[in-house]
């Protein structure tokens, strides 16, 4: 019985009454799609802003490209609202749009541009050792040493269709879907046999290797393996998973390097508030962000790729250097770069110091290229051990738990099945293949029983409009009729 209303006569309350109460629910319920649309729409604007600021600096003071080029190329489309400033005396660019803060990434020396998503400027530029700058500087001017060769080249060697590969490589066959390719370096025996560049691009400019940095966080890793400060079985030291009971506290260095962590993360690109975007672009901390994520599944029970991972790799080579900031800066320099000669590269950092290490890393194509030697060598560069003894054959190793085997220790591989041609990612390219990937078609290609490295850098947004398969397919064509 409805209180208030004598027995029997329930069903007089007037119709309207209740049409009253629905159609007051239902705004309500309007009211909250809308703010949460709206809210949704801030997050997304908020992330283009900061993502065209970083990107702007990036493009302008790390690879030194012209301004229009890279507003007109990379940055067009539906970030063109978004307003940007440049301070070339100051190095920095600003974002700006109506109702969304603005959004500043700053340039420093050595360590390329950083976003400073609410942290104070001088903190940010007091981080930098003394003396970095001027080693920076110093090093960039120094030759990588890798130039075409084409003294006593393979004698199956078919220069015409080598050519036509790069050519095709280059070539827009539809204006609507840019390929935009920017950079190509094919290595065979050790020495370039082939390079071309965009108008634009040269020898010298760094480009962004996107999650090919995470790769090169494989290397970091397997450095301090080697020196005994990280161990492939032990669990991770993270401070924030210490406590008792945190089952986080279990996951091990190599559930990290093969992403079977378990740990929850949404690796969405594209212009969404995303876990990948969030740590990116609206974090302070990259490293905490991802660290702070629970656990989804049962560690090595399940593979998902999470760049989320990547940066806690990143916090994880910090702890073990003492967390001395000035070791950290110099350590990717100092134990990597500088002995294999990739005197352009740049790992830039998160406003708290830390190496963005899946995804912030800078390098010209001919020292992606030594990179990959660096793997199709063993670990090995002129006669001095770089990587532990085992470590590329680690790396390369399918991960169990990945679809088709096709990742290994932050590498992708061509898949578990060695055997089996059609059961391969890549059933045109050789089982023994593994390579580094980053968004818009970065490439570090590695064929070791080809002794074949190929890198491919451009910007190409269209999902499908560059045929990483076909182009390789098309030089090892070229180096020998044997496929």
């Amino acid at each position: 019985m409805i209180s208030g209303l004598p027995a029997g006569r329930e069903k007089e309350i007037p119709i309207s009454s209740w049409r009253k109460k629905a159609v007051g629910t239902l705004g309500i319920v309007a009211a909250l799609l809308v703010g949460y649309a709206c809210y949704y729409a801030w997050q997304v604007i908020a992330i283009g802003a900061a993502y065209k600021a970083k990107m702007l600096c990036s493009g302008v003071f790390v690879s030194q490209r012209n301004p229009k080029a890279v507003l007109g190329e990379d940055l067009a489309g539906i970030l063109d609202p978004i307003a940007t400033d440049i301070d070339v005396r100051g190095k920095s660019v600003s974002a700006a749009f109506p109702l969304v803060p603005r959004q500043r990434a700053i340039f420093r020396e050595g360590l390329g541009c950083t976003l400073l998503a609410g942290a104070a400027e001088a903190e940010v530029r007091n981080q930098v050792p003394p003396g970095m700058a001027l080693m920076s500087r110093q090093m960039r001017e120094v030759s990588s040493g890798l130039r075409i060769s084409t003294k006593d080249l393979p004698p199956e060697l078919d220069s015409h269709r080598l050519d036509e590969a790069l050519n095709k490589a280059f070539a827009e066959p539809d204006p609507a879907h840019p390929v935009w390719t920017r950079a190509v370096v094919v290595a065979c025996g050790g020495r370039i046999i082939a390079e071309r560049y965009a108008p634009g691009i040269s020898p010298e400019t760094a480009l962004p290797g996107w999650s090919m940095t995470k790769s090169v966080m494989n290397a970091l890793v397997g450095i301090l393996v080697k020196q005994g400060k990280l161990s492939l079985e032990q669990p991770v030291p993270v401070a924030e998973w210490s406590g008792a009971g945190d089952p986080r506290a279990d996951i091990t260095l190599d559930q990290m390097l093969r992403m079977s962590s378990g740990l929850e993360f949404w690796d969405l690109p594209g212009p969404f508030p995303s876990d990948l975007n969030r740590m990116l672009f609206r974090s302070r901390d990259v490293a905490a962000y991802a660290i702070a994520k629970p656990l989804a599944h049962t560690p090595d029970s399940q593979w998902y790729y999470s760049s989320g991972t990547s940066n806690i790799l990143s916090r994880i080579i910090r702890t073990a250097l003492g967390g001395n900031t000035v070791e950290y800066f110099a350590f990717p320099r100092r134990v990597l770069f500088d002995r294999i000669g990739m005197h352009s590269a740049v790992m830039e950092t998160d406003a708290a110091g830390n190496f963005v290490g899946s995804a912030f890393m800078y390098a010209t194509a001919r020292d992606w290229t030594r990179f990959g030697l660096l793997y199709l060598q063993d670990g090995m560069w002129e006669g001095e051990r770089i990587l532990p003894e085992g470590w590329v054959a680690y790396s390369a190793t399918p991960t169990p738990q990945a679809p088709r085997g096709r990742y290994g220790a932050h590498f992708w591989t061509n898949g578990g099945d060695r055997t089996d041609i059609d059961a391969r990612p890549f059933s045109r390219l050789p089982a023994d293949m593994f390579y580094a990937s980053g968004s818009e078609g970065q490439y570090v290609i590695i064929i070791p029983s080809r002794e074949l490295v190929v890198v491919r850098l451009g910007w190409t947004r269209q999902r499908g409009a560059w045929d990483m398969e076909s182009f390789v397919a098309d030089v090892l064509a070229a180096i020998s009729d044997q496929n």
